[in-house]
């Protein structure tokens, strides 16, 4: 059977189509979620977005639109309270479960939604359409450009916080727009990987970049690039396998990291002690949280 086979089908073009738009803005916004050490972000704002959505299908609204509006507003209140939320592990896993449960609670009532729950959990990109192909690639358009606006202030604020908020940068309102344009993303993700599995399609991609290269835009484009990759690849094992699209997607993600990994940690072994690769001690400024290992090596050498 000939690769092309599945391009024959209308299904596999639209679920190709949606997967690439959906990965290229999962990889760029979640370069910066790695680098930022909030990975945490997409994953919460996913189960909030659960929450979103069925109360949507309750009133008899669109699944997407309450997704959209959930994962926005919890987005703008947790770059609201800034560090204060995100350092409150057990907080966090209290509103994760809350939203999960609100969720199941709102299907409840709907038992005949069974199916759309377990698309909006699990991702149904075998199942998207041309009219969705096309509100993803609206959303998508709408996270890279704000992306694009933010990102020179983003930066700043990222790498070296004290000295942005001196030059006047607000920490706070940059914030709360990087994880507005992270709930958007996320809510753009459900729709391949499902709420559950989101993590792997912006996360895995981002951080495996960052173990491979120090450089700013080779690796948001190796961070994009891997997304595409990791999508297109479910996508055809998914076809060829008849298994689930997110099962690859997923397993995918974890084979790109780990192999990343072992090839940084390869490349440390073999490097002089002192050529100033990430490997080596990474200041952190007083006061400040000390960041996950592979935000701060980032953060220290990032060169644009």
């Amino acid at each position: 059977m000939s690769i092309t086979t599945m391009f024959e089908y209308e299904f596999m073009v639209h679920a190709f189509s949606a997967a690439t738009i959906v990965a290229m803005a999962a990889g760029l916004v979640g370069y910066f979620l790695v680098l930022r050490g909030q990975t945490f972000a997409g994953h919460a704002l996913s189960h909030v977005g659960f929450a979103g959505a069925t109360g949507a299908v309750l009133i008899g609204a669109s699944p997407l639109a309450g997704l959209l509006l959930a994962t926005v507003l919890a987005g703008a209140g947790m770059g609201l309270l800034g560090e204060r939320f995100q350092h409150r592990d057990v907080a966090i896993g209290i509103v994760l479960a809350m939203s999960l449960g609100l969720g199941l609670l709102f299907l409840h009532f709907f038992t005949a939604y069974a199916s759309q729950a377990t698309a909006l959990l699990f991702g149904n990109v075998l199942g998207v359409d041309q009219d969705m192909v096309l509100a993803l690639l609206a959303l998508s358009l709408l996270v890279a450009l704000a992306l694009a606006v933010i990102s020179r202030p983003l930066l700043f604020a990222t790498l070296q916080p004290e000295l942005a908020e001196a030059k006047g940068v607000s920490l706070r309102l940059i914030s709360v727009m990087f994880l507005v344009i992270v709930a958007l993303a996320t809510a753009a993700s459900v729709q391949i990987v499902g709420i559950l599995l989101v993590f792997t399609l912006m996360v895995a991609p981002a951080a495996a970049a960052q173990r491979l290269t120090i450089r700013l835009w080779p690796g948001l484009l190796l961070s994009v690039a891997l997304a595409v990759l990791e999508a297109w690849l479910g996508l055809t094992l998914a076809f060829y396998t008849d298994w689930p699209t997110s099962f690859w997607i997923t397993m995918l993600g974890a084979a790109i990291y780990m192999l990343a990994h072992l090839a940084s940690t390869y490349r440390k072994a073999g490097a002089p002690a002192h050529d100033g690769h990430v490997h080596d001690a990474v200041p952190r400024s007083p006061g400040r949280e000390a960041e996950p290992p592979l935000a701060g090596a980032a953060t220290a050498k990032l060169e644009p």
